[in-house]
């Protein structure tokens, strides 16, 4: 059983940078990749940004260019640095581990509890 706790949300300004954590204890068998997903009050969860082992990457439109995920070599860790944050960024933030299937990253792990971004205009 895996664990995911994440950590570095907060109140900050548009344009302003956060670097959010998830701390993972535990293992899941097949789990090769890592994601980060958010979800805005009164919206689906969505997909932020995902990374495999091998150095693969996907992001959210919404994002690119701006939010960074890495991980190190044995998903004991999971970053996501995010760069001009702006007021449609603010969401309760996710980690996840799974794997890839091509493109698509698939998660497989359970949810932590999230931590909160807001972000103000």
């Amino acid at each position: 059983q895996v664990q995911l706790v994440e950590s570095g949300g907060g109140l900050v300004q548009a344009g302003e940078s956060l670097r959010l954590s998830c701390g993972v204890s535990g293992s899941i068998r097949l789990a090769n990749a890592a994601g980060w997903y958010r979800q805005a009050p009164a919206k689906q969860r969505e997909l932020v940004a995902a990374i495999s082992l091998t150095g693969k990457t996907n992001y959210a439109d919404s994002v690119k260019g701006r939010f960074t995920i890495s991980t190190d070599n044995n998903l004991d860790a999971v970053y996501l640095e995010m760069n001009n944050l702006k007021p449609e960024d603010t969401a309760v933030y996710y980690c996840t581990l799974g794997t890839f299937m091509g493109m698509t990253y698939l998660p497989n792990s359970g949810w932590g509890q999230g931590t909160q971004v807001t972000v103000s205009s």
